[in-house]
């Protein structure tokens, strides 16, 4: 705190008496009291933000997927460390838009955050053009975890990456991929695949992943780019083969299966998770929010293991700065391949 003169005065005393009545004070003595005017004071410490009342996590998708097995157990060890309720609120809908307007309009005070994923603020800034926001209306808090990406063939084709390569090239047209939609996060996954290597196939669009693991299990699909759970999930049956992953490396929990890196290593794509709050909420917010959660998940090692065996690569978050830092990046890695779907024809 800066002294006031009352505060001045008082410390000064011993040295204003010490001068006879009447006299002007020293040179030292107005020196000093210049001196303690312009001394610089030790700065303030930030005061530690806490939540007023209940935090709100909203999920942009339904109950019950990858998002969910990750945000509901978050909420729940977030809870004690924050002193009041962390609620989960699913708002799905147009590509996960509805939840992202409702975070972006939000009061920037840190007690609505946005569950984002790679589709909200990745995908949608690049592909679309009607987005009630924009990327600026958040700020990053926490980067939770990565999704690679498997590609599952039905059975009967060539089960190693370089053959079943080989094997589309030499049937072009003739090899149907399944699509969540064009411009989805899994179907510019696909793109990026049939970029690299040169590949002609033929897309087919669905509805979710559900109908897609059913056509490949009944051998009416041939390919498909699908998150960690439900492939594995596929494989398990023993009639769908997960080919390899678009991860950088082999997954920890599925040393056996092969990524497409190995031999392509520009061939990479992952999905997100993570937490964003309105872009005008307190840097002290922000930082009190990234701090639980770095030390939820760090505390909570049965959790990382357990969603990291589904194919969630839970994480304990690094700085905000880091996490926006990926996010730009993953915008320039995403931009050549959207800018190549514009200018091919539709299926």
């Amino acid at each position: 705190m800066v002294p006031t003169p009352n505060h001045l005065y008082a410390g000064s005393m011993k040295g204003l008496h010490a001068a006879p009545a009447g006299s002007r004070p020293g040179r030292r003595t107005v020196l000093g009291l210049g001196a303690g005017l312009l001394a610089p004071t030790a700065p303030r410490a930030q005061p530690r933000w806490s939540p007023s009342r209940p935090v709100v996590i909203t999920v942009p998708y339904a109950p019950g997927g990858s998002s969910d097995a990750l945000a509901r157990p978050l909420a729940d060890r977030l809870a004690p460390l924050l002193g009041v309720p962390v609620v989960i609120e699913n708002r799905p809908g147009a590509q996960t838009a509805i939840a992202a307007e409702a975070v972006a309009r939000a009061a920037p005070d840190g007690h609505r955050l946005l569950f984002s994923a790679t589709a909200t603020l990745t995908v949608n800034p690049l592909t679309r053009r009607d987005l009630p926001y924009r990327v600026e209306d958040f700020a990053p808090v926490a980067h939770l975890a990565t999704l690679p990406y498997a590609v599952a063939i039905r059975t009967g084709l060539p089960a190693t990456i370089e053959a079943f390569v080989a094997h589309v090239r030499a049937n072009p047209g003739r090899i149907s991929i399944g699509s969540s939609g064009r411009g989805s996060s899994l179907h510019l996954a696909g793109a990026l695949i049939a970029a690299r290597l040169g590949l002609d196939w033929t897309e087919v669009t669905y509805r979710g992943d559900a109908p897609q693991v059913t056509d490949l299990m009944t051998g009416a699909l041939d390919v498909a780019v699908l998150g960690g759970p439900p492939a594995l999930a596929a494989e398990h049956t023993g009639r769908v083969r997960v080919l390899g992953w678009t991860a950088p490396a082999r997954l920890p929990h599925l040393p056996d299966h092969p990524v497409f890196a190995e031999t392509w290593p520009d061939i990479v794509s992952v999905g997100w998770f993570g937490l964003h709050a309105q872009a005008a909420t307190p840097p002290e917010a922000v930082a009190r929010l990234n701090a639980v959660c770095a030390e939820a998940l760090r505390a909570d090692p049965a959790l990382r293991e357990r969603l990291t065996a589904e194919g969630v690569l839970v994480q304990v978050p690094g700085p905000p700065a880091a996490f926006a830092a990926f996010l730009a990046g993953e915008q320039r890695r995403l931009a050549p391949i959207v800018a190549g779907l514009r200018e091919a024809p539709s299926p």
